[in-house]
């Protein structure tokens, strides 16, 4: 109960800042990735405040000898393999993001104001998550 309460919790307050940043807004997203056109650097600034957020998070997780909802740290170090499949999926997630100025955790909060962009997006991804395992399932079984 205490894991699905933090990850609400985490899920709320990652909603509300990028409602209150407007990454919501794909035309914001857009501007950004306009370097040559009307840029709004808007986005560098969020991303900049996520990083230091995190950089505290993980030096005081760095400080605790486990997580404290319980498991254990994962963390990769030089000699972690990266699976091709991960450099694919980050390659088309990059295109998808500059096409649609949507990612998939602005495209879920947008879902509540009802943007058609916003539904077709998350169903679009959501058919491509379903067609993803059962590609996997095929080619691993």
């Amino acid at each position: 109960m205490k894991r699905r309460l933090a990850a609400f919790v985490s899920g709320l307050v990652f909603a509300m800042g990028l409602c209150i940043s407007g990454m919501t807004r794909p035309e914001r997203v857009l501007a950004f990735l306009d370097v040559f056109g009307h840029w709004d650097p808007s986005l560098a600034f969020v991303m900049v405040g996520a990083i230091a957020v995190a950089a505290v998070a993980f030096r005081l997780a760095a400080r605790r000898p486990a997580p404290v909802l319980g498991g254990e740290f994962r963390v990769p170090d030089r000699r972690t393999h990266v699976a091709s499949g991960l450099v694919t999926g980050a390659v088309i997630f990059g295109v998808g993001w500059g096409l649609s100025g949507l990612c998939p955790g602005p495209a879920v909060v947008s879902l509540a104001s009802g943007q058609l962009a916003a539904v077709v997006f998350v169903g679009s991804m959501v058919a491509g998550m379903a067609l993803q395992g059962r590609l996997a399932r095929r080619f691993t079984a």
